[in-house]
């Protein structure tokens, strides 16, 4: 049985990983809890059936870009126990549709059947980025991981800031301290520490405006995308004023979407702001060319890339033109030579954002 120390070291050899120290110094954590939930079931007991022993999770935390996803990725592949993997947004979008069909079948506890679900079937989650922004989600996070946790269920998670930098500032931020106590009880908290941003290096030297679009541009992008993704991607709803914005492939970071799915839906300014907060890489596929045909979309294209350009969000795209020569004619062509400025800025390889 591969273990993840193996498994990392033989990633490296490779060549798909460069090594690391910081991630070296996490893979006894990881490896702590893939050996864990190798171990059969105990009966304690004469009458009583057997069950698994529980297996401390791991709250694994750092800067964007170190690996943290990654390792998580190293770990889950290697889990033989009932598992699933999620980013954190989409598995909360889960749960809150799963509420609302208890909440229709008259459940008065509408988390406790989701809990209950979830420990039936699974043994092992994974959760991308954990981040609370909603007073909502922070009401529910407590008492849903409670009972995962008595339920036995182990939780790996990554995230951006220590578990005492969730929600802060946030809305009744005291009635959300328990489950950050909780996290730090249940959960073995270890930050990645590392000089390196590996997501930055991989486009260090990379193309990133393809153009025009044919396919041997699209199939560039689907590459560049692949490497980010190695094949994991879900949807991504963010949830904006009661609207939903859509990134329909998403992860680790990067949002893949067209821009029809962008800027041909009446999205606006607090929308695409959300949408630049919740990655660090977008990938926009077959920007066509602009003008007095597509005037609308063409408008929102241009907020787009003003929230993107002030959040720093690494862009890829596939576009008809260069950006010079995307809006020839047409009222707004004139204002777009700020828009075609940016754009060319954010192909330099040391655009981004930092660590």
């Amino acid at each position: 049985m591969t273990t993840v120390i193996e498994a990392y070291r033989a990633a490296v050899a490779s060549g798909k990983l460069r090594a690391d120290p910081a991630q070296e110094g996490v893979l006894d954590a990881l490896e702590r809890i893939r050996d864990g939930l190798t171990k059969p079931p105990v009966k304690k007991g004469i009458f009583r059936s057997a069950k698994y022993e529980p297996v401390k999770g791991l709250y694994l935390w750092g800067g964007v870009g170190r690996g943290k996803s990654m390792l998580m990725d190293l770990l889950y592949d290697l889990i033989e126990a009932p598992k699933r993997r999620n980013h954190f947004h989409a598995f909360m979008q889960w749960v809150h549709a799963e509420m609302g069909k208890a909440r229709a079948r008259g459940v008065d506890d509408a988390i406790a059947p989701v809990a209950e679900e979830l420990v039936k079937e699974v043994r092992f989650l994974a959760f991308d980025e954990m981040q609370i922004t909603d007073i909502t989600d922070a009401m529910i996070v407590g008492r849903l991981f409670e009972k995962l946790f008595a339920g036995g269920v182990t939780v790996v998670t990554t995230s951006n800031r220590h578990p005492d930098e969730l929600y802060k500032n946030g809305l009744n931020r005291q009635l959300f301290l328990p489950f950050i106590a909780l996290v730090k009880e249940e959960l073995e908290v270890r930050e990645l520490v590392s000089p390196n941003d590996h997501r930055q290096g991989r486009l260090a030297n990379e193309e990133r405006y393809f153009t025009p679009i044919t396919p041997e541009t699209r199939a560039a992008v689907n590459a560049v995308w692949e490497d980010f993704s190695k094949g994991r991607s879900e949807s991504l709803v963010i949830k904006v004023k009661g609207r939903d914005v859509e990134i329909p492939r998403y992860n680790n970071g990067v949002g893949r979407a067209s821009f029809h799915d962008l800027c041909a839906k009446p999205l606006g300014a607090a929308d695409y702001l959300a949408l630049a907060d919740a990655v660090r890489v977008l990938i926009v596929d077959d920007i066509p060319s602009l003008g007095r045909t597509n005037f609308n979309e063409a408008k929102r294209f241009v907020t787009l890339i003003d929230a993107l350009y002030e959040a720093k969000v690494r862009l890829i795209c596939s576009a008809a033109a260069q950006p010079e020569s995307l809006y020839m004619e047409g009222e707004g062509a004139f204002e777009f030579e700020r828009t075609a400025s940016r754009l060319r800025e954010m192909q330099d390889a040391n655009w981004g954002k930092d660590a």
